[in-house]
């Protein structure tokens, strides 16, 4: 259904088509200050622009994700949910993602999810330790620190990304990479035009700041884009980024099912034990693993399908490759490598990460809160010893692994096969696989 805007949608509308063009002709900035409006006759229109300017972080671009879907919002074709909007037309801005809806035609909408970079706190961390890395004040040129930095002198040389120029970033995507993962991530990024090579020869100065700013912060818009649903990966699509937002489509988180009737409940266990293993073993012989999970990094969908939502957390090891990182322990450690809280954690060796590592956790963490206590004796001791089992940290790989099976084959049989799990109805009716 159609949202419908309120009485002020009119003057909500020019502002923004006003920030559009302003946008657009403007040069890209990259001050953590406001920039001085110019003058305008029109004062509340100047006040939706710097609004919406700074909620999306687009004044502190290139330290951003990109712009590729900036003019979605200044159309109006992405429009806040009403509940979470303010007369502005902004929610508020300490949320870390918002539920939206997104039309191609301003006519036919849907639900998105708009997602935050990192925090709003967080983000104030991160602008105030690159002005610090070179004792400026709280507020400095951040792009103009991070363009002097050693890291991305190195970028701007660069013809092709390498192991060497993301050794010491924080993320678990780059913890072990491999040139071919390298070559994914340049080949795939969707923030640039011309993408398909895995030179960087179409890449602008801007490009390649954004780029290692995202992967500096947080890879979750990087592994969407490389590992896209379309392709059969268990992640959302997305959709573009603006500032330091990025839009996929809409789930809903994992612990809002909690409380699901017994046959919904297994099928969403069964679901993410399938998920874990997908990351485990795939055609492209890339092991996934979690260094952490939470019930809100995984999502379902509204045709009941579950995905992972948030995919912050997922380390990536090529099994065919292997780490092509190079040895030296903090050599290349820089304002990069510590642009958020916590990136002092220590991740384990490319070579130390067991395939029961995520297994263990989900088993720990997430499948008792949605399957205790669900069902009749002795199907739940049956699920409930599986549980323990699929849970211990200090079991060898194989008695996880197979506890995990026993698990799963329980939960086949729990299932139903009906129209509100439509991502495999009617199919569920004639093949046994669904």
């Amino acid at each position: 259904m159609e949202p419908r805007p309120g009485p002020e949608a009119a003057a909500l509308c020019l502002g923004w088509l006003v920030l559009l063009l302003l946008w657009v002709s403007a040069p890209s900035c990259s001050f953590s200050s406001p920039a001085s409006p110019p003058p305008s006759p029109v004062p509340r229109v100047r006040t939706s622009y710097n609004l919406g300017r700074t909620f999306l972080g687009l004044d502190k671009c290139n330290a951003c994700i990109g712009t590729s879907i900036c003019k979605k919002f200044f159309k109006e074709e992405i429009r806040f949910d009403n509940t979470l909007a303010s007369h502005h037309g902004l929610p508020p801005g300490d949320l870390p993602s918002y539920s939206a809806n997104y039309s191609d035609d301003s006519k036919t909408w849907r639900p998105v999810e708009i997602f935050r970079l990192a925090s709003k706190y967080q983000n104030e961390i991160s602008d105030r330790r690159i002005c610090a890395s070179v004792s400026a004040p709280k507020t400095c040129s951040i792009e103009r620190v991070l363009r002097k930095t050693g890291r991305f002198q190195k970028w701007l040389q660069a013809k092709r990304l390498t192991p060497d120029l993301v050794q010491g970033l924080p993320s678990p995507l780059l913890r072990c990479p491999s040139q071919r993962l390298l070559d994914r991530v340049v080949r795939r990024y969707a923030e640039v035009a011309d993408a398909g090579s895995i030179f960087m020869d179409h890449f602008t100065d801007r490009d390649k700041l954004r780029l290692l700013y995202t992967l500096a912060v947080n890879a979750h818009p990087i592994l969407l884009q490389i590992f896209p649903g379309a392709e059969g990966w268990p992640l959302p699509k997305y959709l573009g980024s603006c500032g330091r937002f990025l839009v996929s489509t809409s789930t809903r988180p994992l612990q809002e099912f909690y409380g699901a009737p017994p046959d919904q409940a297994a099928d969403l266990a069964y679901q993410l034990l399938g998920v874990l293993e997908s990351l485990r073993s795939n055609d492209l012989n890339y092991f996934f693993y979690f260094t952490h999970v939470d019930a809100g990094m995984f999502g379902i969908f509204n045709n009941g399908h579950l995905f992972i939502r948030d995919a912050s957390a997922l380390g990536v090891i090529d099994k065919q490759e292997g780490s092509q990182a190079a040895t030296r322990a903090g050599e290349d450690k820089d304002i990069f490598s510590c642009l958020v809280s916590g990136c002092q954690a220590q991740l384990p060796s490319c070579n130390m990460v067991p395939e029961k590592q995520s297994l263990v956790l989900v088993c720990q963490q997430l499948l008792p809160r949605l399957l205790q206590g669900k069902f009749p004796s002795p199907v739940q001791e049956e699920i409930d010893i599986a549980l323990a089992q699929c849970g211990k940290g200090a079991s060898p790989d194989p008695e996880v692994l197979g506890a995990a099976t026993r698990l799963k084959d329980i939960l086949r049989l729990l299932r139903t096969c009906d129209p509100r799990f439509a991502y495999r109805y009617p199919d569920c009716k004639y093949n046994d696989k669904f």
